[in-house]
Order: C-alpha cells, then structure tokens, then sequence
C-alpha cells in the first residue's frame, strides 16, 4: 500500500477522496458549493485533507468535470461524469470500460488512471469532458469487485523472493509471490497464480500459488496448463465423481413399458476409434408399406442426471466436453459418459429418439420422437463402415448401403436448398506415451463421416420443428435453438469484388438461399485453381458463428428455419436442456422461462468458444512442438495472414501457422495494403498477398508463446510473390468497401508484435 508522506495524502487515500467529492456532486441537484462545504460533506477534516480537496475540485474542473459558477464555488456539469462498468484490459492494446447501454460506447482509460484495474473487473469512473477532436476519456476513481484473476505461468524461485512469469500471457506484469505463498512450487515449475493485491504504487501484483501443474514442458503440465489459461477445468471434482458412481445401471421392465422397444430392430453405432462416449446409434427397418423406418437413437442422459443435481450443477457450468489433441475433458464424469449412457454393443440402452419413415428417395412422411430402449447390435469404426460403402461387403452391408444412398440424397437435397458446402480438414497426432508428436496427418470428411452428419442434422432439424412450428392460433413455446447469423456484410462485399477479378460472380443479396447456392458455387468453380486457396479462405471468414439463443433466426449456413442440437447431450449440455424441454412439452407442460433459458443458452455459447479457444492452442503447442525438431528444414505453405508486421505461412504438410517478420523481408521496404490483404515493396514493387504460395524455412520455435517464426527461401524470387507491374489481377482501391474490422487482413496491436490470428472456425 502507499505511504502516507508529511503533509500528503497516501494515493488510495486520495483516490477515496475524490470518489466521494464526485459522488457528493453528483447527488447536489445542480447547486454549487465552495471548499469548506465540500470538505465538510466529505469528511475532510484536517488541513491536509482540505489542501487535497482545493486541488482535486481544481483538477476537476479542469477536466470539464466541474464548472466554476463564482470564485471558489463549483458545480457539477450537465453529463452524469461517474458511472459503473465493466473493464477491459488485453496486454499490449488499450484499456478501457464497457457502460451499460448498448448506446453507450467503451471509454478510453490510460494505464495510469487505472488504478491497476484488471480484465472482468467492475469499476466506478469519471468521465472527463470531451475535447474537441478527442476522444472521451474515464479514469477509474474505485474497484467496486475484483473479478477472479488466476494466471498460468512459469514460476522463477530465488532464495529472497519469487515470482510467477506470464511471458505472452494476458498480463503485461509479472506477479510476485511471497514465499509462503508457493505451495511447495519449485523453480521452473508451471503453476496457477491468483492474484490477491496490486498496489497502487506498485508496478507488479501480488499473488499466491492456486495450484502446481509440474514441470515445463511435461506434456501433462502443458495441457493443463492450457485448459487453465482459459478458465477450463484440467480435472474432474471428487464428490461429483463419488455423486456418478452411486448412480444405479440396473433397468426396469416398468421402465420400458414406458418406451417404445426397438431391441428387435438392427441398430448400431458409427464413431471414431478412439471413442468410448457413444452418445447416438442409427437404426433402419423396412416398413409394411416399403418404406425405410430410420431411428435416430441418442443417449438418454436426463434420465440419469435430475436438474439441480450436483452432477447437473458441474454439467451445466462446463457446459461441454473438450477435446484436445491427446484426451477428451468430459462434460460428465466417466462412469455416465463412457458406461451407463454409452450407446455400447449388445447392451440395453435408455434413448430419446427421432423416429423417421421414409421412403427410397428420401421423402419423409411422417416424424416420431419418443423415449426409446435399444441394443446396439454392432459398433462401427467410420473406416469400417467406410469400407463396406467402398467394397460393398461386411457386417449389416444391407443397412448401411441403404443409408449411405438416403444420406446422399438428403445431402443433395440440402445443398439445393442453399446449404454452404464448405470442404474442411482437421488436424489430428500419432503421439507417444510421454504426449511427443511424432506424425501429423489429416483427418478428411468420407462418406461414412457424412452419413452420420446427415441423419443427425436431419434429427436436430425434425426436433426444432416439432417445437418451433406452434399449431394455427398457438404460439410457440420456449426453446433452445442452434443459429446462425447471416454472414458480415462487407467481408462478403469484399470477396465478392476480389472474385470478379478472378473472372468469378458472387451474389451477395437477395434471400439466404440465394446467397449460398452462390457461393457453393463460387467455390466448386474455383476447386483445383490457383486462387482457390485466396477465395475459400475468405469465403469461411466471412461467415459468422453459430450460437445457442432461445431467438430462432434461423441458421444460414445450413440453410434451415429451425435448428436445434439434439444428438449429443453426453458432450453438450445445451442437447441435455433440449431433452429436458421436450419432455416438459410432449407430455402438456407450459412454455419454460425464456430469461432462464436464454441466460444458460449464453453461458453454453461462451462455454464453446473457450473450449474451441482450447482445443486450436493444443493443436498449435503440438504442432510447433512438432517443428521443433525441424529447424532449418523446407516447406510448402500459402499466406494465410497479412498484417503490418508481416505474413503468416500455413504450412501444407501439417497446418502448422508461422510468422515471417516483415523485418526479415530483405530488398525493400514493404507496406501493409489491408484493403488488399497484401505487402507491396516500395521500391521494387514486389506483391505478397493473401493465398499466396511461398517456400519458407522453420527459423525458430517458441512452445512459450506457441508461435513458430519462418523465413522465406529464395527472398529475391519468392515463389509466389508477383511484380505490380506484370501481376496477372490488379486491385483498385478506391472501389473497395471501407472495411474497419476485416479480420483478413490483421491489424496490430500497439506495442506487440507476433501476435497470433487465428482463422474462424465454422460448426453446425
């Protein structure tokens, strides 16, 4: 804490002071008061404090804050200068505090009238009157509640003192750590910091060790470390554990009396290898009229798991299952998730189902959806099932022909109808017992994969409409929905105009349906070109995410009206919200509440959005840990980021993104063209941009900051990289639309440089 001086008022004292002179204004109705009735109102009582209140009345009448009406005499100006809001602080960006009102824009606050305020913290400010030609500034007069501000880093122990160093982290200051604070942390160790106090006259916080994740670099250490960082939870709660394991597997005869039986009808699951959580199984049967009988069988967790339970409790604040690259964090514990829900072979199983009759073109006649008892007959890996599609033989050949055929017709049809095909790759490792990379590879989407993916969209859809279309004169009860936005306006302006250069025509108005078989259109046109890599990019850029909201708007990339998740309540927990809402209507209930709903819809969307944030950083520690042990080797890669302090390179071989310096770009000076999404040299004129083919070398790997830094080979021809003057597309400038916030071509943050920016992803 400051120190009081002779004849001076410590800095959190004097912060006080002023905290009660604004408010004492504030509540004047307008009247101006002098010095003395100020000091009296506050509680100055003292010389010292007195000379403080003549400065600090001084101070804010300077500001605009306060207006002097008479000599010595002030009053508040017309605006309310204090207010309450939300800080926001990133390291190396500016901070400033978000105030309630969407009409109400963020304010700038300068670090020094911060009062070290973190991110999330809720603050009281004054609000400075605004100069002309300036912005409006606030400076924060008190910390009314501290959010909960836990860091992850490496801890540096000396013999005299010890501190926690969040290099790249979301703190631009190490935390220091008294030594009985440490919880035995060692030197090196990577450990969780809470921050206790900050100070005022302090440049550094002070905290204490929350937990110790072991050594840098171990690979357990590193993945907890990473679900830390983001707030996520590295290991499950032991009364939540005991709470599961009580929970009873035994079924009832009662109980399936209650349930319509399809233990007789052939059933099984299509999963990956690895998994053990099997949450959905298919079933089909040919009907007495010829038609197909498709059941969309999912894991009946809400039997087991009650609202309000203590597992319900754990479920809905993780709110989803994460899933990095070398384990699943389960949403709920394992004896739920992998025994007692788990859709297994030859085991009878509870499940909600989505009943579908149809016929063999796909037309459906009637939907279904009922609790349900099952037994699996059979578990398929997707490259078993994928082989029976390909060679036509093997285990329910039949079964899965059948619905291979009704899934392509379907998938056909809903592309039709405006659905955007976008073609996608993931990242996936062969790694060894102690979590080292040793192969990277890409998992693509089969015709088995799509399968799966068809029928449980088509589930997620039949179930949004059973709720969604209220009967005539009935309105529409409560629900969750899954929706997408239509895509950002000026980034699909912008692809639309670089597309005209490539020869290419884009719609970008008219219904949604329109729009997208557009698209899909661009997209097949350009597959296997040389600007297929610049376009698609662009193309997934521009679409926005989906999020979970009792407000259904539809969701644009599928192109549906009605869209729900349904099929995967042991990962999700908005599936877990949706059985338990159709239980509740099915059987006469009343609309649910849409504040309640809307608040916990909110929570899963955030949810999501971290564990996404999660499962990209581990992909991107494993791939740089991968490149470690390649320095100074030679790839392929395309330019998937231009910003002002240069390019970043996906690599080909493993999707692994790098930074190549624009300091490291010998021969010219280059400027950053961010309209264009480009590099032009000064004086030699040479282009790199957006989609650009290049050879680069692996320069340096950082597993701190997960960033790896690249060098172009063969800088003074640069595979390619095109001259202005003989470049086969040229760009005019003044034609495109202004665009503020692209996210294509990335801006810097004041201050830092190398920071990473990732691509978008797209989920159903």
């Amino acid at each position: 804490m400051g120190k009081n001086k002779k004849n001076q008022l410590s800095d959190n004292d004097r912060n006080e002071l002023k905290a009660k002179i604004l408010d004492f204004y504030n509540n004047a109705n307008n009247i101006p008061y002098n010095y003395k009735q100020v000091s009296a109102a506050v509680g100055a009582d003292s010389p010292i404090r007195r000379a403080e209140v003549i400065t600090i009345l001084d101070e804010l009448d300077t500001d605009g804050v306060l207006v002097e009406t008479s000599p010595g005499k002030y009053k508040a100006t017309s605006r309310n200068t204090v207010a309450e809001g939300i800080f926001v602080h990133r390291p190396g960006s500016r901070c400033y505090v978000e105030l309630p009102g969407e009409e109400e824009k963020p304010i700038h606050v300068t670090e020094n009238n911060s009062m070290h305020a973190l991110n999330g913290d809720r603050v009281r400010v004054h609000i400075c009157a605004r100069r002309k030609g300036q912005e409006a500034e606030a400076e924060v007069v008190d910390i009314i509640d501290r959010a909960d501000h836990t860091y992850v880093g490496t801890l540096r122990v000396d013999k005299s003192f010890a501190y926690l160093d969040v290099t790249g982290k979301a703190l631009d200051a190490d935390i220091y750590i008294p030594k009985d604070k440490l919880k035995k942390g060692k030197n090196g160790d990577k450990a969780v910091v809470r921050i206790v106090d900050w100070p005022l006259n302090s440049k550094n916080p002070v905290g204490e060790v929350v937990d110790i994740l072991g050594p840098t670099g171990e690979n357990n250490a590193e993945i907890h470390a990473i679900l830390a960082e983001y707030g996520l939870p590295y290991k499950y709660p032991e009364n939540v554990v005991k709470a599961a394991n009580k929970i009873s597997d035994d079924l009832t005869e009662e109980e399936f009396t209650r349930r319509r039986d399809f233990r007789d009808i052939t059933t099984f699951t299509i999963d990956p290898a690895d998994a053990k959580d099997f949450d959905d199984a298919l079933s089909i049967n040919r009907l007495d009229n010829g038609h197909w009988q498709v059941g969309v069988h999912i894991a009946d967790v809400t039997h087991y798991v009650t609202p309000g339970s203590i597992i319900d409790r754990e479920g809905k604040e993780r709110a989803t299952s994460v899933y990095l690259v070398d384990r699943t964090i389960p949403m709920l514990p394992e004896r739920l998730s992998n025994f007692i829900c788990s859709l297994r072979p030859d085991e009878t199983k509870l499940t909600y189902s989505c009943i579908i009759e149809m016929d063999d073109q796909a037309k459906i006649y009637n939907t279904d959806i009922c609790r349900t008892v099952i037994r699996s007959n059979r578990r398929f890996t997707y490259e078993e099932a994928q082989e029976i599609i390909e060679t036509g033989s093997g285990d329910f050949a039949e079964e899965i022909l059948t619905l291979d055929r009704l899934a392509k017709i379907l998938r056909k049809e809903r592309f039709e109808n405006g659905s955007v095909d976008f073609d996608r790759r993931e990242v996936r490792f062969d790694i060894d017992d102690s979590g080292r990379p040793l192969r990277v590879y890409f998992k693509e989407s089969k015709d088995a994969n799509k399968l799966i993916e068809e029928f449980m969209l088509l589930a997620n859809k039949k179930v949004a409409e059973r709720i969604g279309i209220a009967q005539p004169g009935k309105k529409a009860k409560a629900f969750v929905y899954r929706v997408h936005d239509m895509p950002n306006t000026d980034k699909l302006s912008d692809l639309a105009t670089l597309a005209r250069n490539f020869g290419h025509s884009l719609k970008t108005s008219g219904n949604s349906r329109e729009v997208n078989r557009s698209l899909n259109s661009l997209l097949k046109q350009i597959k296997g070109h040389g600007e297929e890599n610049l376009l698609s990019m662009l193309a997934i850029r521009s679409m926005a995410k989906a999020i979970y909201s009792t407000e259904n708007i539809g969701h644009y990339g599928l192109a549906f009206d009605h869209y729900t998740h349904f099929t995967s309540p042991i990962r999700r927990y908005p599936d877990m919200m949706v059985h338990r809402l159709l239980t509740r209507y099915l059987s006469g209930g009343r609309s649910a509440s849409v504040d309640k709903l809307e608040e916990d819809c909110k929570h899963s969307s955030d949810m999501e959005q971290l564990a996404a944030s999660a499962e990209r950083a581990s992909i991107k520690y494993k791939q740089v840990e991968y490149m470690s042990e390649r320095l100074g080797k030679v790839f392929q890669g395309i330019i998937s980021g231009v910003t002002e302090w240069g390019l970043y390179v996906e690599l080909d071989d493993n999707m692994c993104e790098g930074l190549v310096p624009i300091r490291d770009l010998a021969g010219d000076y280059y400027e950053f063209d961010e309209k264009n999404y480009r590099l032009i040299g000064r004086s030699r004129n040479r282009i790199f941009q957006l989609g650009d083919r290049v050879t680069v070398q692996i320069a340096r790997a950082d597993l701190v900051k997960k960033q790896l830094d690249l060098a172009l080979v063969d800088n003074d021809n640069p595979i390619g990289s095109h001259h202005i003057d003989d470049a086969p597309i040229t760009y005019q400038s003044q034609n495109m639309s202004p665009q503020p916030s692209t996210g294509w071509g990335k801006k810097r943050n004041k201050g830092k440089k190398g920071k990473s920016g990732k691509k978008s992803s797209y989920r159903h």
